[in-house]
């Protein structure tokens, strides 16, 4: 090991940017880790999603566009337009203590509103990651049609 450490300094003389690169690459990683555990809520799998649903009785949200919603979403998911969803509803104030998953089409804007809910005081808030199009992926069913509710 002291050996290593003794011919550090020549190494990263010989190769600077390979030694810049690394740097790079470890602070995206510690940035990106940090980003993971601060967020205040949990990226799911469709799987884990299933799981979640089925051993927990989540609530799911679906918050894609009513035209996403309606050409395919997850089985008992309620659509709640992004612009119509209110974290501090009396609605869903009564469920703040309960798991609750939000999905949307791809991830992203899913992710915003589980932002919104853990703002807003939610304890168990869980995010399907790549969306409805990771749980199409995974060769999970999807419901057609009108939203209801």
């Amino acid at each position: 090991m002291s050996e290593f450490l003794s011919r550090l300094p020549e190494f990263i003389g010989n190769h600077p940017i390979l030694s810049f690169a690394f740097i790079g690459v470890l602070v995206a990683l510690v940035a990106s880790e940090f980003v993971r555990l601060t967020r205040g809520y949990r990226l799911l799998t469709p799987a884990g999603l299933t799981q979640l649903i089925n051993r927990e009785n989540a609530l799911l949200f679906d918050v894609s566009s009513i035209q996403d919603y309606e050409k395919g979403h997850i089985p008992g998911s309620r659509h709640v337009a992004m612009s119509q969803f209110d974290p501090e509803s009396k609605e869903l104030a009564k469920v703040r203590e309960l798991p609750v998953a939000i999905v949307c089409r791809s991830g992203q804007t899913a992710g915003m509103a589980a932002k919104r809910l853990v703002k807003a005081g939610f304890s168990q808030v869980y995010s399907l990651d790549g969306g409805v199009r990771a749980w199409t992926e995974a060769q999970m069913p999807l419901a057609k049609g009108r939203a209801t509710g």
